[in-house]
């Protein structure tokens, strides 16, 4: 593992670089595609789901931040060849939870019916034909990802059961994870676990024992990386095979002006990092730490995954106040700060 740290113009950095591929990742089109690539596979899921059988989107609260609140939407079959999908109202959410005028205005817009005194459900209803299962996809994303604030589909926990509350298996909803089972134990895999292993799967296993969770159902990219979020920031977790190498880092701040202040600021903070790096390119700042994939040891991704997870986190948080810029999952950012000689310092300084 490295600590260094290195300010390359606008334009990805040198070729020679092992880091120039996280400095070059549309970030934007990365998000995108997951949603795309979610909403495809739901589509197809709906379209098969057998009679009388429930599938449930919930929006991850341990993930999210959001507490005791559930934005869940479900839908199921029911005669004549239609899907009735439903979404959570304010009247299930805690007060500090509940969706807005706006919110609620948009969730109208896109089809919902307004929850029905009469029918005694608090949640709002949507109807359609079976043969509209990708219109339904479409339209619960959306819900999903503009109304509940879902930013990621990989914060999507789901499930399907029958009508006796047996599960139901469904196929894969892009980077949404199934709901864990209860009482499924994961331990962190040791040298012997991980022994004929090749590097990808080696890394994929002691990511999912961190995140109590399986390798299937790991969120993965479709550019293999696999996307972890601590707090407002997201690190992703990259194997390289030539030479092998597996790349822990994240976009700290995007959308930032560079200046010889931010290059000293990243510099200082550098040095006081017990491992890893930051650099800025084009008008990114990342944070890198480095595993080697030869003589792989389960406990040094282990600890490059715990440094970054809660590295990325506190100095997106740090390094906006002070410079600006956008982090990942904090809508309303300010794009850029401008930073003149009588600016103030950061509140975390």
């Amino acid at each position: 593992m490295t600590n260094e740290v290195e300010n390359y113009p606008p334009g990805k950095p040198p070729e020679a670089s092992l880091y120039d591929d996280p400095a070059t990742a549309d970030l934007t089109a990365k998000v995108s595609e997951a949603w795309a690539v979610f909403a495809r596979s739901l589509a197809e899921v709906l379209a098969a789901l057998p009679p009388k059988a429930t599938l449930d989107l919930t929006l991850d609260p341990t993930a999210s931040g959001i507490g005791e609140a559930v934005y869940a939407v479900s839908v199921t079959p029911v005669d004549g060849g239609a899907l009735k999908a439903y979404a959570v109202g304010n009247s299930l959410l805690p007060p500090e939870h509940r969706l807005s005028r706006t919110a609620v205005g948009e969730l109208v817009a896109l089809g919902w019916s307004p929850p029905e005194a009469a029918s005694g459900d608090e949640r709002f209803t949507l109807d359609l034909p079976t043969a509209q299962a990708a219109r339904l996809a479409a339209i619960i994303s959306r819900t999903l990802k503009d109304v509940y604030g879902t930013p990621h589909p990989a914060f999507l926990v789901y499930s399907a059961l029958a009508e006796s509350d047996q599960a139901v298996e469904v196929a894969s909803l892009g980077a949404a994870r199934p709901m864990p089972i209860q009482g499924e134990v994961h331990r962190t895999p040791g040298g012997n676990d991980l022994a004929g292993l090749s590097l990808g799967d080696k890394v994929a296993a002691v990511i999912a024992a961190m995140l109590k969770t399986t390798t299937d159902s790991l969120p993965v990219d479709k550019d293999g990386d696999i996307g972890i979020r601590s707090g407002s920031a997201m690190v992703f977790v990259r194997v390289r095979d030539n030479p092998p190498l597996v790349d822990v880092f994240s976009p700290v701040l995007t959308e930032i002006n560079t200046n010889e202040q931010l290059y000293a600021r990243l510099s200082e903070l550098t040095h006081r990092m017990p491992i890893g790096r930051l650099y800025c390119a084009s008008d990114t700042v990342w944070a890198s730490v480095p595993v080697f994939g030869r003589d792989f040891q389960p406990t040094h991704l282990m600890l490059a995954v715990q440094v970054m997870t809660g590295l990325a986190d506190e100095l997106d948080d740090r390094l906006h106040g002070e410079f600006g810029g956008k982090r990942f999952f904090v809508e309303g950012d300010r794009p850029t700060v401008d930073k003149g000689d009588d600016a103030q310092t950061g509140m975390y300084l």
